[in-house]
């Protein structure tokens, strides 16, 4: 079987995970949560979801580089600042929180294995990946970076 580093955009591992995440909902027990606190907690976690989707977004355009995560050596710069001193993936941590509030909506348990799913399959078959094509683009430079910045929060 071949690899199947960046061979799958992230947006559509998010979705497909959100489709599990709905598929195993019914499944086993639910998330006894007033519906208040539950749209609260959504909201707050779809703000900050894509608040890093779009601050990671802006930083790639103002650095005038590839946000393409299917093509990381096409990178012509590496971007540190912004919300990029807060972690290395912004746009992968915004996903998680968009997954994390989907959870929450569907007010289940088994859900919230969903975005840990996430989690494991983007940094195996996506940021590891990134990270090499990075390190052979810029390397110390992405080296010190990657000793500065988490990988995820």
């Amino acid at each position: 079987m071949p690899s199947l580093d960046d061979k799958i955009p992230p947006p559509i591992v998010g979705a497909l995970v959100g489709l599990a995440m709905w598929l195993v909902a019914s499944v086993g027990p639910a998330a006894a949560v007033s519906p208040w606190v539950r749209y609260i907690a959504m909201a707050a976690l779809v703000a900050t979801g894509l608040a890093f989707d779009l601050l990671g977004l802006l930083a790639f355009r103002a650095s005038k580089t590839t946000a393409n995560p299917l093509r990381p050596q096409r990178a012509s710069a590496l971007v540190t600042g912004g919300v990029y001193r807060i972690t290395r993936n912004p746009m992968y941590v915004g996903m998680c929180f968009l997954l994390l509030a989907w959870a929450v909506y569907l007010s289940a348990l088994l859900p919230f294995a969903g975005p840990i799913v996430f989690v494991l399959y983007i940094t195996r078959f996506q940021i590891k990946p990134e990270e090499l094509a990075l390190r052979r683009l810029f390397g110390e430079q992405y080296t010190q970076y990657m000793a500065q910045v988490r990988r995820w929060l």
